[in-house]
């Protein structure tokens, strides 16, 4: 009984004390503030000046600015000897291949006596002129003194009129003697000229450089007879000038510009060469939609004809307010940018320009100085809270 009595003291004095214990608990829970979540840590960048450069990427090959094709000036004639190959350089008027001359000389010695006997048919007429001339001149003297004498009566008229017919005979025989002069001469003329012309196919036996440049092809066999019509005998990259015909897209063709830097890489080149942008041509191809452009190599001695070349054309170069292009976005407000306020995120419109090793032109819509998320791509909103981290580059 007394055991049992002790528990319910104990029981009513637990049940008196749990009032002001709940009270206790409630006034302590009322005042502490309410939790608030932590904001998310988020890479910012900070918009500054730097150095972009304006690229246009395009590839092509090695070519010769000019290939020269050289032929034979004369044709059915034997290759005697050739004096270059594949390889080397030549200058202007150098000796390539020597043809056969035997034919040619043969005709020459027949111009030759041609010339000869047409100088001594001159020889003659000059002097059968001067004999007409002569005879001309002392039949026209008979005839003025015969029709002096009959004029006096002591001549007849039948003296007369033939003193007059040997006058009008003699001038007719000066004409014709003058007519042969003038045909001998042109015999020795044409003597003359189809000499000439044999010496001039004797020069061209010799088939000598036009210009000057290194001979990458020689389609030329010794033995084999010249022709023009055929492959030529030799080809010479004039001058050993090279140049890159690049294949530039569509979109690119209206930035390029003659004289803008071009660095050119090859395949296995360890440095980049220099080179400069001489043309632009005028067309689009129609089924490729690619335009060319042709580049000057500055150092041709480190390239060969037919290299394949990838060419990194620079349209411009300046320094502009950029920011990383992952902070970039772009949606129906169109190219957006996340900037951020004390710790508040706000999207803003930009205008976009050079996009150049990961960074991108901002030309309108942010300043130096302003921080942007650097990934668009995070998970905030526009509004939101975050907590700044910057980036480390």
């Amino acid at each position: 009984m007394r055991s049992v009595s002790l528990v319910s003291m104990i029981c009513l004095a637990m049940l008196s004390a749990a009032p002001g214990l709940a009270e206790t608990a409630t006034a302590a829970t009322d005042a502490a503030p309410a939790a608030e979540p932590a904001a998310p840590a988020i890479t910012v960048s900070t918009v500054g000046n730097r150095v972009l450069r304006d690229r246009i990427i395009a590839s092509g090959f090695v070519s010769a600015v000019e290939n020269v094709q050289v032929a034979p000036l004369i044709e059915g004639q034997p290759i005697e000897a050739l004096l270059a190959d594949v390889g080397d350089v030549v200058q202007a008027g150098q000796v390539l291949a020597v043809l056969s001359k035997s034919t040619l000389e043969l005709q020459k010695s027949q111009f030759v006596a041609s010339l000869a006997s047409a100088r001594a048919t001159v020889a003659q007429a000059e002097a059968q002129m001067l004999e007409a001339r002569s005879s001309a001149d002392e039949a026209q003297r008979v005839n003025e003194r015969t029709a002096a004498l009959r004029n006096q009566g002591t001549a007849s008229q039948a003296a007369a009129d033939t003193a007059q017919a040997n006058a009008i005979s003699a001038t007719a025989r000066v004409t014709v003697a003058v007519q042969s002069l003038e045909a001998a001469r042109a015999q020795v003329a044409l003597a003359e000229a189809q000499l000439a012309n044999v010496d001039l196919q004797l020069s061209r036996t010799e088939v000598k450089a036009p210009v000057a440049g290194e001979i990458i092809a020689r389609n030329a066999r010794v033995g084999s007879v010249a022709s023009a019509a055929g492959e030529p005998m030799f080809v010479i990259i004039r001058d050993n000038a090279l140049e890159v015909i690049a294949d530039v897209a569509e979109a690119d063709v209206m930035r390029l510009a003659r004289g803008q830097t071009v660095n050119l890489r090859l395949v296995g080149g360890a440095e980049p060469l220099r080179g400069t942008l001489r043309l632009v041509e005028p067309t689009i191809g129609t089924a490729t939609r690619l335009g060319r452009a042709r580049i000057t190599v500055e150092d041709a001695r480190a390239v060969r004809a037919g290299m394949y070349v990838e060419a990194e054309i620079l349209v411009k170069e300046h320094d502009v307010i950029a920011i990383p292009v992952t902070a970039v976005g772009s949606g129906p407000e169109g190219t957006t940018v996340m900037k951020v306020s004390g710790d508040t995120v706000q999207r803003v419109p930009v205008a976009t320009g050079i996009r150049d090793g990961g960074w991108v032109e901002v030309v309108s819509g942010l300043a130096a100085g302003d921080v942007v998320v650097t990934k668009a791509g995070a998970f905030v909103r526009d509004g939101d809270r975050i907590n700044p981290v910057a980036a480390t580059n």
